[in-house]
């Protein structure tokens, strides 16, 4: 009985010189307790609130900026089923029709050239989000910090919606006539004229429907990144994100 605790003896005072205990406790204790992440020594200090507001402005631009380089780039919209604008639905019998009679390029194209014109227009959104991260006060940052993972998320939709909403709106409009969607609207329901009485065009709003799902879409991918930068250290590309994360990690 006495040999294992002489084995133990000298394992313990051996550990110090050959490996050093921080090294020992990395193998034996999980990564999380030890701070996976890779900044246990980044985040020994104590953060100070300007740090805590800077390093949310950066892991917001961050997400910002995946969010519109996902979607404004071609078919950005398109082809990604989660955020791919639809026909609207007081049209989806007319698209059940068209579908019917063989005239899938038709319904095809008018739906190709909503999500084609909201890819042109969701990049012009990306200095509404940098002044308000400009004007993101500390208060603010506590909120989103300790709140669920779409704080931030929701912090814009909050603050910004209804000013992306009328900024977005005319480019929407141009874009909506450079990629021809009232022409193809017009096609599709030419083709269909049996099919026009059923349509009430004066609350068919193409721009403002283009516009509120690519809102949508804006806001689910920017979500989406938040959500990784919460979760995921590997996600944290910078010391400062490191240091806010893993002491929010900590609250």
């Amino acid at each position: 009985m006495r040999l294992p605790h002489t084995l133990l003896l000298a394992l313990l005072v051996a550990l110090p010189v050959h490996a050093g205990w921080q090294d020992w406790l990395k193998k034996v204790i999980p990564d999380e307790a030890t701070g996976s992440d890779g900044a246990a020594s980044a985040v020994s200090g104590a953060l100070t609130e300007e740090e805590m507001v800077a390093g949310l402005r950066e892991a917001l631009d961050k997400g910002v900026n995946y969010a519109i380089g996902q979607l404004g780039r071609d078919n950005g919209f398109l082809a990604d089923p989660q955020v791919r604008i639809p026909m609207p639905e007081q049209l989806d019998w007319a698209e059940k029709a068209l579908r019917t009679l063989r005239q899938d390029a038709l319904a095809d194209q008018f739906v190709a050239s909503m999500n084609h014109a909201a890819e042109r227009a969701v990049p012009e959104a990306i200095d509404i989000f940098r002044d308000l991260l400009s004007q993101m006060t500390i208060a603010d940052a506590h909120a989103i910090l300790q709140g669920p993972a779409d704080a931030a998320t929701s912090y814009f939709r909050e603050h910004a919606e209804s000013q992306l909403r009328e900024r977005l709106r005319p480019l929407v409009s141009r874009a909506t006539a450079e990629v021809g969607v009232t022409r193809y609207y017009k096609q599709m329901t030419d083709r269909a004229k049996f099919l026009s009485a059923f349509v009430d065009e004066e609350t068919l709003d193409l721009d403002g429907y283009v516009t509120q799902r690519a809102l949508d879409g804006l806001f689910l991918k920017i979500a989406e990144e938040e959500r990784k930068i919460r979760e995921n250290p590997l996600e944290r590309s910078t010391d400062l994100l490191k240091r806010v994360f893993s002491q929010y990690r900590k609250r």
